[in-house]
């Protein structure tokens, strides 16, 4: 690949806000294709998004990372889990994760997708405080 030239008015602060908008952009790539058809997941992302994002209003998620609708189910999991299984596991440890995720394989959650995949969501499901 051919090394990057920059011009000589380039600073390093120019590298980091370019990293943001750049990630922006893609994000918004990403659902344009969607939006056409493409096989790529629904970012949820707008023009607001973008703009917002690109300027720092906003924070970028990174590139295909689930939507909310996509991340319900692990939140979903990880928050019934809490309820069953709060009071033989006051913290989540391996023996708790090692269960979950059987329970996840057992048919108990989205036969699409691996416990791996979803086991942010989960875990911030099972962490989460009722008000």
């Amino acid at each position: 690949m051919k090394k990057q030239l920059d011009p000589q008015w380039w600073t390093p602060v120019y590298n980091s806000s370019w990293e943001r908008v750049k990630a922006a952009f893609k994000r918004d790539w990403d659902q344009t294709k969607h939006d056409f058809g493409g096989q790529e997941p629904d970012t949820d992302q707008d023009v607001n998004n973008t703009v917002a994002q690109a300027v720092g209003k906003e924070p970028i998620p990174p590139r295909g990372a689930p939507t909310f609708e996509e991340a319900e189910h692990g939140y979903r999991f990880g928050y019934g889990a809490r309820r069953h299984y709060g009071k033989r596991y006051p913290a989540w440890d391996e023996k708790l994760d090692a269960q979950l995720k059987d329970d996840w394989e057992s048919g108990g959650a989205d036969p699409e997708r691996s416990y791996e995949q979803y086991r942010r969501q989960i875990r911030r499901g099972w962490d989460y405080e009722e008000p």
